[in-house]
């Protein structure tokens, strides 16, 4: 086909037909149109008919609209200029200017840097921001039908742009575009504009703030309660994770209904085998437990433990339902975060549905349940009066079930509930403290250099078991285990708090057996690791003081004592007299007599 432009001095009549040709051509078959308009230098030409008088322009941008579709020709309308005329057109009061006019400068922003350099530089995201902003109220359909594609081009223009999206935010368009849905919900396209915009949006962390101050959390759950599809539910699914995430905006969904609909979700989508159900069962259950991330939220629905929803999320747990299983555990997880929550469930028998749930997953073993699972377990173990209850109700005896796990994630949970639940409980301590399966399976672990977690986990919870039962079987066993070497390790750890429970357990191997332990004092250089941690300044003074109780311990034994001789401790100790903490300068003053006195 030929395809000519008359330039534009000629008759309208003329040009009105060429154009026509050329929509048509497109119509046919647009990227080969494109490469001949692209060939034959008519983008150049186009700039001198976008003008707001003529009665062509709408097919002009409509031309242009059309040609942007195709991604090589983005660029190629930027150069020919067209950008700085078509948001000229922008302030024409002619609906159908505006709607063509629209959806070109969209299509030319898709996807590309130059069409939303060129938008930007020539101010026409602030237009049609403002234009949508007066036109919001109209809810007829050709009204609705430019600010769909009004709001698609913000969209194009900003998509996975963090500055442009933030140019957008300050703006204001957050509040318009939750206006818009609000009155608008009937219109499925321009519904879900505004999602997409929500969801292109929410990303950015300064949206969070404006949408927690419109009324966005109301019109999502209306919107939600409204869709039977799985597509536009996902739509809306999709833009209330990431507002979920704000503090804020959690109690206003939350006050709002969603949690009533979250369930109505799951109980619909339970024994379902289709892929969008279970595709539902998991966004809506993952979205309840982001929900329960915030504190205010999470204590609403708490309920004193008495809330509908805090019962339902309970019967997820003996579910068949792998996914279900794992979000009742975190929820579980996550409404203990307070003494008084912890108690209340202990006390109405949560503790075993969990440790039901955790038998089911030795054998089958889904990691990420069983790691849920003993999180809620853990935080469940938090309160001291948690702790015998829940050592009689068997805990301990089913965590150590999952001793031979290779997974990070398990081996890091499993100590810290075992040390929660040991700490203050000198029974227990011992029990758990001479059993050498688990004291050999410590001391590995406190190998992992690949797993910090497990490694400081591990080496917390030998320390604990010395510490709480203060047994000379205990000592024996983590002897034999060679785990003293670890200790004396942890003594240097990065962490006073760390430092401080190896130094006090190193003082009870010392007390309880010394000569057992002497061999692996001397291995590990003890004596030089007390006598850094007491000329270093930076010491806390509970380091310094049971640094000092343990240099007295070990001077019972010849050879330590006699590495002590060699390291002039004295001078060391004579100094901390004059420390400023009482308690570390009466014990300088003791252990400064002990060194005199066996010199």
């Amino acid at each position: 086909m030929k395809l000519k432009l008359a330039s534009t001095d000629s008759a309208t009549d003329s040009v009105e037909s060429c154009l026509d040709c050329l929509l048509k051509a497109l119509a046919n078959n647009s990227e080969y149109t494109s490469v001949k308009i692209q060939e034959m230098g008519v983008l150049p030409l186009l700039p001198s008919l976008l003008n707001p008088q003529s009665s062509c322009t709408p097919k002009v941008a409509n031309i242009i609209a059309e040609v942007a579709k195709n991604e090589f020709m983005r660029s190629p309308c930027v150069e020919a200029g067209l950008i700085p005329p078509l948001i000229q057109l922008l302030n024409s009061t002619d609906q159908e200017v505006l709607l063509q006019t629209g959806r070109a400068l969209g299509n030319i922003c898709y996807d590309s840097h130059e069409g939303r350099s060129a938008v930007d530089l020539a101010g026409g995201a602030q237009i049609v921001a403002e234009h949508i902003k007066s036109l919001s109220q109209n809810t007829e359909p050709e009204n609705e039908k430019l600010l769909t594609v009004f709001c698609g081009m913000l969209m194009n223009y900003s998509n996975d742009n963090d500055s442009l999206q933030a140019q957008l935010i300050n703006m204001g368009v957050i509040p318009t575009l939750v206006k818009l849905l609000g009155i608008h919900s009937h219109n499925t396209a321009l519904t879900e504009m505004c999602l997409i915009a929500f969801g292109n949006l929410a990303e950015l962390e300064s949206s969070k703030e404006q949408f927690a101050s419109t009324n966005i959390a109301e019109e999502l759950v209306r919107l939600f309660q409204k869709q039977t599809e799985h597509e536009k539910k996902e739509m809306i699914f999709e833009v209330l994770a990431p507002l979920a995430e704000n503090d804020a905006i959690k109690l206003q969904l939350v006050e709002a209904g969603l949690v009533e609909c979250l369930l109505d979700v799951v109980a619909q989508t339970v024994d379902g085998e289709r892929e969008e159900d279970i595709a539902q069962l998991k966004t809506a259950s993952d979205l309840m437990v982001l929900l329960l991330l915030g504190d205010e939220s999470m204590q609403k629905l708490f309920e004193g433990g008495k809330g509908s929803v805090f019962q339902r999320v309970l019967s997820w747990i003996p579910s068949h339902n792998h996914q279900l299983q794992l979000a009742g555990a975190l929820a579980i997880a996550n409404f203990a975060r307070n003494d008084g929550n912890c108690i209340h469930m202990v006390d109405t028998g949560i503790v075993q549905k969990l440790l039901e749930l955790l038998d089911r997953h030795v054998e089958e073993g889904n990691v990420t349940v069983q790691h849920a699972a003993l999180s809620a377990l853990r935080n469940l173990a938090i309160p001291v009066v948690n702790k015998s209850k829940m050592l009689s109700a068997g805990v301990a005896d089913v965590v150590l079930k999952f001793l031979p796990s290779e997974m990070p994630p398990v081996q890091f949970k499993l100590l810290g509930t075992l040390r929660m639940l040991i700490d203050t409980q000198a029974e227990a301590a011992d029990q758990l403290g001479t059993n050498g399966k688990l004291v050999e399976r410590l001391v590995e672990w406190c190998e992992a250099k690949d797993h910090a977690g497990v490694m400081g986990e591990s080496n917390r919870l030998l320390s604990a078991l010395i510490r709480h039962s203060k047994s000379k079987e205990v000592v024996r066993t983590v002897i034999q285990g060679g785990g003293v070497k670890h200790l004396v390790t942890m003594a240097t750890s990065e962490h006073m708090i760390m430092q401080n429970e190896a130094l006090v357990a190193l003082g009870l191997i010392a007390a309880l057996d010394l000569v057992a332990a002497e061999k692996d004092f001397v291995g590990a250089s003890l004596v030089s690791v007390l006598h850094k941690l007491l000329s270093d300044e930076r010491s806390a003074p509970e380091i310094k003081y049971n640094s000092m109780i343990l240099i007295c311990a070990v001077m019972g034994s010849e050879p330590l004592h006699k590495e002590v001789q060699s390291l002039a401790f004295i001078d060391v100790v004579s100094k901390l007299r004059a420390h400023e903490n009482k308690t570390v300068s009466h014990q300088a003053s003791l252990t400064e007599q002990r060194l005199t006195a066996q010199s």
